[in-house]
């Protein structure tokens, strides 16, 4: 069996010459030292960690929440309940639900978090009428104190938000009224230039209309916080407008930020281990299918690697090669690390002090 150390066309990190021998594959391995230096870049490029909400969809791992907290993160933004809990869980004093429903079950369930943390600044988003009436139903017109009501605002992409235009604020006034308007979020994912000064240019649109709004708002007398943006557009929100920015992709970094983002500075600190079980010719067929990496990306694009992904089932991906045997291990870098932590309930993790360990996440639940 080869040495990982030496497999450099799958670019595998210096780290990754002290793994364990005996591990099953596919396995999800992380570096913490990693995770703690993009949190610094990341930080650095918005302007302070306190302005940071960092989206915990990317890792779904209640000890990475908790180092962040050590850091000096104070707010996390969560896309299910299950992250809710799981952040609450953690110990965060300021948790947002970023995921505008009217399913009462997940109301309820959201709502009996927040009573269940006290302590906690529990908010979530709404962006239409239907979803006014979901929240006032279900907290029988009286939230908890600790509630707030934010309004999702459409920036473009399409696909939730209420219209960028003076109309909301009556969605802000109900809420108002309610005694829960906590004020405004925007999400700008359809924005992902490579150019930096095309990305600029196209948050500063966004920003000169949703500045627009804010000062109605506050000529009424409505809250004007604001979360915004993306792993794209983060640094691009001012600080004189946007309260909390919001990106997620930082933390492991990925195949794809790697090349698209360097100026950031993020480093890729999340892999898919894998073994060679077969070879055919110019072939090797690794034991990392489809339910191991990437799956919401195109085949061909799901990880990153110097030949061609020939093809992939659900427990196997046959890629060109003709330099590996049978029995080599592999780290593959995900093209999308989001949708590579959730396929694991656990993660083998280098920890800052040098160990390995094997840490629990959220993997599949909701």
């Amino acid at each position: 069996m080869s040495d990982l150390s030496s497999t450099t066309f799958t670019r595998a990190p210096s780290w990754a010459a002290s793994l364990p021998g005996e591990l099953q594959t596919p396995c999800f391995i992380v570096s913490e030292r990693g995770i703690v230096d993009n949190l610094h870049a990341t930080a650095r490029a918005c302007g302070g960690v306190e302005r940071l909400m960092p989206h915990v969809k990317t890792h779904r791992a209640r000890w990475i929440v908790e180092r962040l907290m050590r850091e000096g993160v104070t707010a996390f933004k969560a896309a299910t309940v299950a992250e809710v809990a799981m952040v609450l869980e953690a110990g965060a004093k300021h948790v947002l639900w970023a995921y505008p429903t009217v399913n009462s079950a997940h109301i309820h369930t959201v709502l009996a978090l927040a009573r269940a943390h006290p302590a906690a600044q529990v908010d979530a988003l709404l962006d239409s009428a239907a979803g006014v009436g979901a929240w006032r139903r279900a907290t029988n017109e009286a939230p908890p104190a600790n509630l707030a009501l934010l309004i999702d605002l459409d920036a473009g992409m399409g696909r939730t938000g209420a219209p960028m235009t003076v109309a909301t604020l009556q969605l802000a006034r109900t809420l108002a009224a309610l005694g829960c308007f906590g004020g405004w979020h925007v999400y700008d994912g359809h924005i992902h230039d490579l150019d930096t000064a095309t990305r600029r240019a196209r948050v500063d649109a966004i920003v000169r209309q949703v500045a627009v709004l804010t000062r109605a708002a506050d000529a009424e007398g409505l809250s004007t916080k604001l979360v915004a943006g993306g792993s794209y557009t983060f640094d691009l929100w001012p600080d004189t407008l946007a309260d909390f920015v919001s990106p997620g992709s930082w933390t492991y970094s990925s195949a794809q930020h790697d090349l698209e983002l360097p100026a950031l500075g993020w480093t890729p600190s999340a892999y898919v281990l894998a073994t060679v079980i077969s070879r055919n010719g110019a072939t090797a067929t690794l034991d990392a299918g489809s339910k191991a990496i990437s799956p919401d990306k195109p085949m061909a694009e799901r990880f990153r690697w110097d030949g061609k992904i020939v093809m992939m089932s659900e427990e196997h991906v046959v890629v060109e090669n003709t330099d590996l045997a049978v029995g080599d291990r592999v780290m593959l870098l995900p093209r999308h690390a989001c949708t590579t932590a959730y396929l694991y309930p656990s993660a083998r993790v280098l920890t800052t002090e040098g160990s390995w360990e094997v840490r629990e996440q959220l993997g599949s639940r909701r």
